[in-house]
């Protein structure tokens, strides 16, 4: 297996050799490492996962909240109420954005109707 030279955290300036644990042998994003000292006194390497991304609304780009920030492979063995929020487009929209979808969509309806109307009274007159 590969060795890497990492500097031991418990003497700074001093480099240790160690190896990898799994196959991949290049300092990937998918492959970065710390040094662990063990209780027998032995330094080994532990991986790193990866930093989450917290799910973010489609309209306005903030944060979503009620949903875990998760790695997509433990998002997809999450059950489905762990990640929606019982509302319409839970999960996808946020509350605000929502809310304001419902207010244009009742006011453009609101548009249509006005309009119907002057048309009709215009046609009477």
């Amino acid at each position: 297996s590969s060795g890497i030279n990492a500097e031991c955290p418990l003497r700074p300036g001093v480099l240790n050799r160690v190896t990898y644990r799994r196959r991949l042998s290049y300092n990937t994003k998918s492959n970065k490492t710390h040094l662990t000292k063990t209780p027998g006194g032995k330094l080994v390497v532990h991986y790193a996962t990866k930093k989450t991304n917290i799910s973010k609304c489609g309209d306005c780009k903030q944060g979503l909240r009620g949903i875990p920030a998760v790695r997509p492979v433990k998002l997809a063995s999450l059950s489905r109420r762990v990640k929606t929020v019982n509302r319409a487009y839970g999960g996808s929209k946020c509350g605000k954005c929502v809310r304001s979808r419902i207010i244009r969509a009742f006011l453009i309806e609101e548009q249509k109707i006005v309009a119907k109307v002057l048309k009709a009274q215009a046609s009477k007159a």
